[in-house]
């Protein structure tokens, strides 16, 4: 039932390119994690579900919509419940980014996205 439940909500997987993803922002060396603070991982698990195409369909939807649950399950999505800190249009557009850029663009897309973030937090913390 529950992997029925997974097919239906985030489409087949067609590797285990997803739970990988999820692993690579938990990493940690020693008592230190790689990615220490929850935008960076966010920007990363976002990055590595575009860029690893983990199920067989609806990849860049997909990525989207778990990087939106992953910010509101770490209460990053909304300021005072009141505004997304991203809009629809801000992620439709990241996501494509991502998917065209280059691979060894890495540093500097995840840099983007945790600007983007970053700085849409700060400006809504001030309403």
């Amino acid at each position: 039932m529950k992997n029925s439940i997974n097919s239906q909500l985030f489409g087949l997987r067609k590797d285990f390119g997803f739970e990988s993803a999820i692993n690579q922002i938990q990493l940690c060396i020693g008592d230190q994690e790689i990615y220490s603070s929850i935008e960076e991982k966010a920007a990363v698990f976002l990055y590595l579900i575009v860029k690893n195409h983990p199920f067989i369909d609806g990849n860049k939807r997909i990525a989207a919509a778990c990087f939106l649950l992953f910010l509101n399950e770490n209460n990053l999505l909304f300021i005072d419940s009141k505004k997304s800190i991203i809009d629809n249009d801000t992620i439709a557009s990241l996501t494509l980014y991502i998917a065209i850029s280059n691979s060894n663009e890495f540093d500097t897309v995840k840099h983007l996205l945790i600007s983007v973030l970053s700085r849409k937090i700060s400006s809504l913390e001030g309403l």
